[in-house]
């Protein structure tokens, strides 16, 4: 059997992400709202729109009770995460911030909402029909401070040092090129910038077949890198106080975890 290509990943990944913003957005399509899998039930990544009630989601209760008041259902419903960055971002008044695979925007409107009218929230996903959903909770949630640009995460549609923190989701785990992503990170935070995201990873003795047989690519574990990986790659791309905090079991050796990490004022 051929090698599956990085672009057939991608492909793989667009599609799933399209699949769970249809299942928002036309409900009677019959779709389901998982990123990991045919069925809300396998979801591993988040609420999903069936899975809204289950007690059993990877990552478990992603929000607080009342942290989502206020915010459009869809957006709720569209939530794929395997955490809360928001929660653990310590974003403030006026900051600037960008979220990583934005998708519907749940975690784009909360930053938004934290920062204040005087900071700025951006949201960078590579689907359509994400983007579709994400303007459209906006603008049901009246957020002014707020923009969702099409691109990809291994090359940001934004200038340097354009934000204050980048904040992600359950998303690198889900790229093809990981360095590219985390270089990214480094070039469009200001000197003194910060992340904090939420990820799947893997613990350091699999290897690259332990986590394929966990799990598949598009659900969230077979691309995720290890904890080693993750901090010798924030390391080479030149972040420093770089931790990794592991929150929950998805499955054997693979874990939802907080990455925090800064960019040096001297840089």
């Amino acid at each position: 059997m051929s090698e599956v290509t990085s672009g057939e990943l991608r492909e793989a990944v667009r599609s799933r992400y399209a699949e769970a913003a249809r299942a928002v957005l036309e409900p009677t399509a019959g779709a389901t709202a998982s990123c990991c899998g045919g069925s809300a039930a396998g979801s591993c990544c988040g609420t999903g729109s069936a899975a809204l009630d289950s007690a059993d989601m990877f990552g478990g209760p992603l929000y607080g009770e009342r942290e989502t008041d206020g915010l459009p259902r869809e957006a709720v419903l569209a939530s794929l995460g395997c955490g809360n960055p928001v929660a653990v971002a310590d974003l403030r008044a006026g900051e600037r911030v960008l979220d990583l695979g934005s998708g519907g925007g749940i975690d784009v409107l909360l930053s938004a909402r934290r920062v204040g009218p005087a900071g700025f929230a951006y949201g960078v996903d590579m689907t359509d029909e994400m983007l579709t959903l994400a303007r459209a909770n906006a603008a049901k949630a009246g957020a002014g401070n707020v923009e969702f640009l099409k691109g990809n995460i291994e090359a940001v549609p934004l200038p340097d040092a354009a934000v204050d923190v980048v904040i992600s989701n359950c998303v690198i785990n889900l790229s093809v090129d990981k360095p590219a992503v985390l270089a990214e990170m480094f070039r469009v935070l200001v000197p003194g910038g910060r992340i904090g995201i939420s990820d799947v990873i893997a613990d350091d003795h699999l290897t690259a077949a332990d986590r394929a047989a966990a799990g598949s690519y598009v659900g969230c574990v077979a691309g995720a890198l290890s904890r080693a990986e993750y901090l010798d790659g924030l390391a080479a791309a030149g972040f420093t106080g770089i931790s990794v905090t592991l929150t929950s079991q998805a499955a054997p050796g693979m874990h939802s975890a907080i990455i925090r990490a800064v960019k040096p004022a001297a840089a």
